[in-house]
């Protein structure tokens, strides 16, 4: 607790008025490898609270879509369409795809982390499981030519990702912004030129 109430981001996140300290993580990014642009259609999964959406929904406004799904209850946000609910469930594929109508996405975000156990096999299985997530709803809705920003930690199964992400993107690229905490494993994939092939599963690792 006196980390985060110390934590410099934390701190300018409140007198900025983003909703988390995730957001620069976001704005860094985008600030580097000009993700963001006016008109793009955006899907943000694991969204709550909104850090994440509520920079893309600023960064592709007035007339893009930024649609945010998380298990968790999210406080609205203008310019984003907020659904709540497993992204993988039946009925909220549906909702997606009502939402986005024939509209594919430009760019897939994924901030999601697991609850961590501290078991290292279990904590890298439930990564790995939330980045494969991530590459079906890529499969599903991102147009050919889009962009994924997926976090991923550092273990056994980092290189197994970044394999299959190089089988169906141009370009994969590491990021590690300066708002991510030093100590912290994650880090964030940035994969470009989505070519609509088929990325291969985790069992194929």
């Amino acid at each position: 607790m006196h980390e985060h109430v110390t934590d410099p981001w934390v701190r300018r996140a409140k007198a900025e008025g983003w909703r988390s300290r995730a957001a620069f993580k976001l704005l860094q990014m985008d600030e580097k490898d000009r993700l963001l642009r006016p008109g793009m259609t955006v899907i943000d999964l694991g969204a709550s609270p909104g850090g994440w959406s509520q920079v893309a929904a600023r960064a592709v406004a007035p007339s893009g879509q930024v649609v945010a799904v998380d298990l968790l209850p999210m406080a609205p946000l203008a310019g984003v369409t907020f659904l709540q609910g497993d992204f993988e469930d039946e009925a909220m594929l549906v909702l997606i795809e009502g939402v986005l109508g024939n509209r594919p996405a430009d760019l897939v975000l994924s901030d999601m982390a697991p609850n961590l156990s501290g078991v290292g096999l279990v904590d890298q299985a439930r990564c790995e499981r939330l980045a494969e997530a991530a590459l079906d709803a890529v499969r599903r809705w991102l147009r050919p030519g889009g962009a994924l920003l997926v976090k991923a930690f550092h273990g056994g199964a980092f290189d197994g990702l970044v394999r299959r992400l190089r089988e169906g993107f141009d370009q994969v690229a590491v990021r590690k912004p300066q708002a991510s905490r030093g100590r912290s494993a994650e880090i964030y994939l940035l994969a470009r030129g989505w070519r609509g092939a088929a990325v291969s599963g985790t069992n194929q690792d």
